[in-house]
């Protein structure tokens, strides 16, 4: 282990020593951590299934019923360096507390809702509070576990994510069915309570930030960052994929902010983000391969679908049963994963992952559609299960190799990288396959042309994991001391 790795599994253990409550069993705390992070991603994924029906409730059109979606997405993506930051700063276990009681009423506020534009807005305040549980449950399994048990609580909270989106649009179906649309959000009261509950008992008081640690907070960086974030995220969604007017101004606007942002940085006295940090190879690196890796995990949602309909003929039911099997798999290789990375270690398991995924892609790319919907599956299974594998050890790996007071907005710009290659992901992964299918009606195209579509998508995919994989096995990507 080389002297800054040792210094900061030091620093790391002695926040730990110090500041973990006595007596709680480490399957307590991390229980507490998964149902904060249960509660974030079923609010991504359960509005979803309600939105024919907010349609004709609210008398609106699908473009603006969508928003209820997007507001929430736009609102995640802005926020979770800036909340990783002001936990870092105020406290993670206060900050933790009040992003759930932020989510509850934000989530009673949807409910109440009597205009969509109400609900949207409230959507945007409940994303708020989800970008916070979802970076800072990261940032606490450095604090509030022993070093040793980081993949395996790492696979844990990949589980309950993968549980959540899974579980989404199911149980959004039933409480529709059985008490009308208020309910998929009325739903978070008593989850929200019993995470508010389990992370006052539960969890660790930080205390590490000293009074030379407590500067202020950086406002000028993070309008910036919202803004410049928001200008993107908007670029790639409004467009689908293609590029207008619009698009065009929306991503100068962005390039513009990322400039501006760089330079507001760099003269901070109290910057949002640390320049520094990204002269650390592997957190560059991590944040590189998350990017990569989830705009290829989009590809499955978004291009999955159509080609199981188009392409396979299956009917809505039948395709919904097969897209489940990507979320069930990420939930059952959570928690194996992350005890892998404890054992074989972090660098060897982000091999691994990526290889399985080039695996899994290359056959999707290759696999002609007659081989039928096993000729799905099986790929798709290997796709996600290998997710699995390099989610927990990419997390292990960047979160274990920086300080104690460094650990809230480091999550949150893992949190932001994933982030970023979803909204991406679902963009040109989307526009890859209208193009490659040659039709100018999705709905209308002939199988074959939707098959074709499929396999060069997943072409672009297998480069795209290619492109992880080199940065994974190059020096400066994970050093030796990640092999355990």
């Amino acid at each position: 282990m080389n002297p800054s790795a040792k210094t900061c599994a030091q620093s790391n253990a002695a926040v730990i020593a110090e500041y973990a409550p006595e007596g709680v069993p480490v399957r307590w705390v991390l229980a507490s951590l998964s149902v904060s992070m249960l509660l974030s991603s079923i609010g991504t994924s359960i509005v979803n299934v309600g939105l024919p029906t907010l349609t004709e409730v609210f008398r609106a059109s699908v473009q603006q019923a969508q928003w209820v979606v997007l507001a929430y997405l736009l609102a995640v993506t802005t926020l979770v360096v800036s909340v990783g930051r002001l936990g870092d700063i105020t406290g993670r276990r206060r900050l933790l507390l009040v992003g759930i009681a932020l989510f509850m009423f934000a989530s009673l506020l949807c409910g109440l809702a009597p205009t969509l534009e109400l609900l949207i807005a409230a959507r945007a305040l409940q994303g708020l509070g989800a970008a916070i549980m979802m970076t800072l449950t990261m940032a606490f399994v450095g604090e509030a576990l022993p070093q040793e048990r980081t993949g395996s609580a790492m696979g844990m909270l990949g589980t309950m994510s993968a549980v959540g989106t899974a579980l989404g649009p199911t149980l959004g179906g039933v409480l529709i069915a059985w008490f009308g649309w208020p309910a998929i959000f009325f739903v978070n009261l008593p989850l929200g309570a019993a995470a508010l509950l389990l992370t006052y008992r539960l969890l660790p008081v930080y205390r590490h930030a000293a009074a030379a640690q407590r500067t202020g907070f950086d406002y000028a960086g993070t309008l910036l960052l919202a803004l410049t974030l928001a200008a993107y995220a908007l670029a790639v969604t409004l467009g689908r994929g293609s590029i207008g007017a619009l698009n065009s101004a929306l991503f100068a606007a962005a390039a513009l902010g990322f400039v501006l942002f760089v330079r507001v940085q760099r003269r901070a006295a109290a910057p949002l983000v640390q320049l520094a940090l990204f002269a650390n190879a592997q957190l560059g690196a991590g944040f590189a391969m998350s990017a990569l890796v989830t705009t290829v995990v989009m590809a499955t949602l978004v291009v999955g679908p159509f080609y199981l309909a188009g392409a396979l003929a299956l009917d809505a039911v039948h395709v919904g049963l097969v897209m489940s099997s990507g979320p069930l798999v990420a939930a059952v290789m959570g928690v194996p994963a992350g005890r892998m990375v404890d054992r074989f270690g972090a660098r060897r398991m982000i091999a691994a992952g990526l290889l399985a995924m080039l695996v899994g892609c290359g056959a999707l790319a290759a696999l002609p559609a007659a081989y039928g919907v096993i000729a799905y599956i099986a790929p798709l299974t290997v796709i996600t299960a290998g997710y699995a594998v390099f989610q927990a050890a990419n997390n292990t790996a960047v979160m274990t190799s920086i300080q104690a007071q460094q650990r809230g907005v480091v999550s949150g710009l893992l949190n932001l990288s994933r982030n970023l290659g979803l909204i991406t992901g679902a963009a040109v992964m989307g526009a890859v396959f209208v193009f490659a299918t040659g039709a100018s009606d999705i709905a209308t195209a002939h199988p074959d042309a939707v098959a074709s579509g499929m396999r060069t998508t997943f072409a672009v995919a297998v480069a795209l994991v290619g492109v992880a994989l080199a940065i994974a096995t190059m020096p400066i990507g994970y050093p030796l001391e990640f092999v355990r």
